[in-house]
């Protein structure tokens, strides 16, 4: 329980603050207090009269032509504004522009700019996190909506730095005039425009003004929710982004989350010619006329890098799920007089050594594709130049399928100290592991493998 906060206690008595209404459990006496009431009405009863007025009012032709207008000017105040222009400062606007932005960003009625920006910032810097605000890993409906409607603890969110934000005017006054601002921009001057221009007042009110921004805040919503759920990760799987173009065409372009998180400053969302950015395009427009400049893109290279090295770790997952034979590491050591006398046991074996790694082929000397007897030939011999060009050079498959017939190492003299000499170089490579924590091994590099091929000093 805590400590009474009563004016009379005395002065050394501990004082603690009342806990926060999300340290408590959610019970049926009081759930409500839980609920973030002004957004509820805001988000959902506001848009639910939308649509019960809608069937009474029937939508005429030029409203729908003008409310889908503004919803995209809207959206674009969010994607290319709040979010590309003041989130991330992926590129730098005229103040023409900037008072362009702020006004239609407010009419998608999201927030102000300093609101929403210092929230998005948290979210990238804790992606996935407890700390972030809209975490996806809290579920996906919470991502959507669950964080606007239900209260969150501000001490829980993650902290972000929005001292610029704090220094640019147009961010200040559009955040201290908000309430007034998104009242005109949202719903007054949607209804002007429809009621002054073709008579629909009615039309205007509920078409370009309540509806437009239900589905602007909807579409918004889906970067926090669809983008982490849905799609494919090209260059990054640690956290949930995800790149789909689905997401993309309801978002205006902002569905490729996955190389946005990756690469947060870059103006695109798509790199692709032919991926769908309308944001991007429009920034790039705007440069063209002179109100944007100084558009920021990741060096080609480092985004190559990325996605190849994603890639890569995919096929390594892949790889690692195949047999690749014993690790050398956990084959017992013989010398080679351990393996001439092991090879000429009558046991049902037959022993061939390449690159100092013994083999048993006992299994496979009748499905020889060169015939058994050149097989045959190889038992209780040191068949490394032979097996890479001596007598025919293998391909990939032999390798890896020989790999799966180990049996033992040889410690000393012959071709194992061609295998000491490059087993010891790719230590200073980078190499991946499954979730054993075995090294995977990649395709083409099978310590039988050698090139040049060498002759043994001791082939029999």
């Amino acid at each position: 329980m805590a400590a009474s906060t009563s004016p009379v206690a005395g002065p050394g008595a501990t004082r603690k603050s009342k806990p926060h209404i999300t340290e408590t459990p959610i019970t049926w006496t009081n759930w409500y207090q839980h609920v973030n009431w002004l957004n509820v009405y805001f988000i959902i009863i506001v848009p639910l009269m939308g649509f019960v007025a809608a069937s009474f009012f029937p939508l005429q032709r030029a409203t729908a032509a003008f409310a889908i207008f503004y919803y995209f000017n809207t959206g674009l105040g969010i994607t290319a504004g709040y979010h590309r222009l003041w989130a991330h400062t992926s590129y730098r606007a005229s103040t023409p522009l900037k008072i362009y932005l702020a006004a239609v960003g407010v009419g998608a009625v999201q927030g102000s700019i300093r609101w929403w920006s210092r929230g998005h910032r948290a979210h990238h810097r804790y992606t996935d996190t407890e700390k972030d605000p809209y975490s996806v890993r809290k579920g996906f409906w919470y991502s959507h909506i669950g964080w606007m409607v239900m209260k969150q603890n501000p001490k829980n969110i993650g902290r972000s730095d929005i001292t610029d934000l704090n220094e640019d005017p147009i961010v200040i006054w559009q955040h201290r005039h908000y309430v007034k601002l998104v009242l005109f921009m949202g719903l007054i001057f949607p209804t002007l425009v429809c009621g002054l221009c073709w008579g629909d007042w009615a039309g205007g009110f509920i078409y370009a003004g309540i509806l437009r921004a239900t589905f602007v805040q909807q579409a918004t919503f889906c970067v926090n929710s669809l983008a982490h759920w849905l799609g494919d990760q090209p260059f990054d799987d640690r956290n949930s982004p995800r790149d789909h173009v689905i997401t993309a065409l309801v978002t205006l372009g902002e569905g490729y989350h996955n190389f946005h998180h990756e690469f947060p400053s870059d103006y695109r969302n798509a790199i692709e010619w032919w991926q769908y950015d309308p944001t991007k395009w429009a920034i790039w427009t705007w440069k063209q006329l002179g109100l944007a400049y100084d558009l920021k893109e990741f060096k080609a290279n480092e985004i190559e890098k990325g996605r190849l090295q994603q890639q890569q770790k995919k096929l390594d997952i892949r790889s690692s799920q195949l047999d690749w034979g014993t690790p050398i590491s956990q084959l017992p050591v013989m010398t080679w007089d351990d393996f001439k006398t092991e090879a000429a046991k009558a046991d049902g074996r037959a022993l061939v050594a390449i690159a100092g790694v013994v083999h048993d082929v006992a299994n496979f000397i009748k499905e020889h594709p060169g015939g058994k007897a050149f097989i045959s030939s190889a038992i209780g011999k040191d068949a490394t130049a032979t097996f890479n060009g001596g007598v025919y050079r293998h391909s990939n498959a032999a390798h890896n399928l020989l790999s799966t017939m180990r049996v033992g190492v040889i410690y000393g003299g012959g071709e194992v100290e061609i295998w000491k000499r490059d087993y010891a170089e790719k230590q200073n490579s980078f190499i991946m592991h499954d979730n054993k924590g075995q090294p995977i091994v990649r395709a083409g590099e099978q310590v039988t493998k050698i090139a040049p091929p060498q002759s043994s000093p001791m082939a029999a």
